[in-house]
This record gives C-alpha cells, structure tokens and sequence, in this order.
C-alpha cells in the first residue's frame, strides 16, 4: 500500500505516471479531517546507500510501525521549495528548511496525509526513511515536536562505493537530460555545492574543484557534511536522536532491535527481534575510493570523527551496563 499509493516514483524509475495517483490521494488526505493521530513519527537520516532502506524493512516488521521508504513525491507536495532531485517540480529548491517552513497549512498538511497513512496501514507508529532530511530536522520538529531521529552513519569507503555503483548502473538519459543520484542534470549536486558545502570552510576553500569530481568525489563531500550534520545533531539532541552504526548494528542485530524498541518505545516484538537477527549482515565488501589529494584529508578526518563518536557510545554503553 506505502509503495503504490504513497512513495511515488522518482526520476530513474518507470511507470511515473502513477505519480497521478500518488498526487490526488495526498490531496484528497489534507482536505480531509485527520483520520489518525500522529504520535512519535520516526525519521531515519543519514546518507542514502549506507542501509537506511534496509534499517526501515527490518522496523517494518514491527507489529506497530508502518513504513514510507522516501516519501518524496508526499513531501513535494506539502512544500514546494523541498524537491532537491527534481523528480516532481522543478520549483527553485533548498537543502535546508527550518522552523519557519513549517506553516500552518505544512503542518496541518502533513499530520492529515500521515494520519491518513497511519489510519489505512493501521500502524500506530509511522517510520518515514528519507535521508536527506538530516538537513532539515528543525522544519521536522516544528511539524512533529515529539518525532524521533534515527541517524544512521555508515563507513565513507562502503557508502561512496555503493553511490558510484548506483549511478553507474541506474543513471539514464531521458530527451537529453541525464537523471542519476545528482538528480536532472545535476540538480541535486549543484544544490549541494551552493547551499551546503559554504557552511564548511576546509571544503569551501575548494569549491572551484567541485565541478572535476567524478561520482565518488561527489559522494565523499556528499557523506562528509551529512556525516558532520548528524553527530552534530546527536550532539545537540541526544534525547530525540540515537546514533545507529550501520556496522556495529549488523554485528549485534537482535541487541540493537532491542535498543530501537527502548529508544522508540514501542512493545517487544519477538517477530521484530527475529527478523532483524537473520536479515541484518554487513556485506563487508572490501572497496576504496581515489579521491583528490585536498579531499582525501577531509575524508579521512570525518572518519576518525565518527570512530571516535563510536568509542564514546560503546564507553557508555559499557559504563550502563556495568551500573546495571
């Protein structure tokens, strides 16, 4: 049901003309009353191909969470300055949206088309996977002042491999205009470089080199600064956010199933437990990536950064159960 009448179809993908369909649900859902509640919406974040879409299977096997894998086309619709691909409008868009994006006709908006998700899929708990939100967690908060943040972080060597992969398979041309991970003719990408690579003075320094990257240089400063954003955001809301290492979820499944129930207080469900103990494994695909010399530097500190955040965590953790 999420898939045909919620998700919508993006730019590399067929049969976008069930976007219609898409499109007059999400308008017939805000003109209704709100069929359903909207408590603790979950918003998984972080850089897409580092397993956010397998983190919002396993939840979905969850006997109270439904799942929008990236809701896009939902979005585009409640606010027209979101579609950073270009997959439904070409509208002039923003990587960041904060508080004041979030009107009363948004909010109102999206409880409806939330409500209405929740209502049909009869899930209490809706768990929305859309990465690039990690940008825009304060237009989240004020739209959902009780949504919960799941930040998934991923190693930069795996993640920009899967990118390259990707686009290289996946990226095709459509009456001369080439749609790939940078969006229409690199939309995404040149949104990227404009808006967000600026609040990063050691890649802002380099930004006339941005244009001579290939897809895994891309990818790197794309997994840098959502990286940055999301240890800042664990920094800064450590009780709306957990941290999820792709790598360290995938060594301990069932212990982090429990974690995520404890984090999102949803009920124990041994079939939940179950599911992600046989369905998470990281594929530890040895790879590398040949990256400038000036960009390399960067990346391999943002490395650091996130074991070094993982170090802090597992130190907890291990003091928790020690007073336990």
């Amino acid at each position: 049901m999420a898939y045909f009448l919620f998700e919508g179809r993006p730019l590399t993908t067929r049969g976008r003309w069930f976007n219609l369909v898409v499109f007059a649900l999400a308008r017939v859902l805000k003109r209704l009353p709100q069929l359903h509640h909207v408590r603790a919406p979950v918003f998984i974040l972080g850089t897409g191909r580092s397993g956010t879409t397998i983190l919002g299977i396993v939840l979905s096997m969850h006997r109270d969470v439904g799942f929008l894998n990236e809701p896009k086309a939902l979005w585009a619709r409640l606010h027209p300055g979101e579609d950073l691909i270009g997959s439904y409008n070409r509208n002039p868009a923003r990587y960041r949206l904060n508080s004041g994006d979030a009107t009363p006709e948004v909010i109102r908006g999206a409880h409806r088309v939330f409500g209405g998700y929740a209502r049909l899929g009869a899930a209490p708990r809706v768990v929305d996977k859309y990465p690039e939100m990690i940008f825009r967690t304060d237009f989240l908060r004020a739209i959902f002042p009780d949504a919960r943040f799941l930040f998934l972080s991923r190693g930069g060597l795996a993640t920009c491999g899967s990118i390259r992969h990707w686009s290289e398979r996946l990226g095709t041309e459509v009456d001369g205009e080439t749609h790939d991970w940078w969006g229409a003719d690199d939309r995404k990408w040149r949104l990227l470089v404009d808006q967000i690579v600026p609040e990063h003075p050691d890649l802002a320094i380099h930004s006339e080199k941005m244009a001579e990257l290939d897809h895994e240089g891309r990818a790197a400063v794309e997994w840098i600064v959502t990286m940055r954003e999301g240890l800042q955001l664990v920094a800064h809301d450590g009780q709306g956010t957990l941290h999820v290492p792709y790598e360290a979820m995938c060594a301990d499944p069932r212990g982090w199933a429990k974690r995520l129930q404890t984090f999102l207080e949803l009920p124990i469900d041994p079939v939940f437990e179950n599911f992600a103990s046989v369905t998470l494994a990281d594929s530890n695909r040895a790879t590398t990536v040949d990256l400038p010399d000036w960009l390399a530097p960067i990346f391999q500190a943002t490395e650091a950064a996130l074991a070094a955040s993982d170090a802090r965590r597992d130190g907890r953790h291990q003091t928790d159960g020690d007073c336990l």
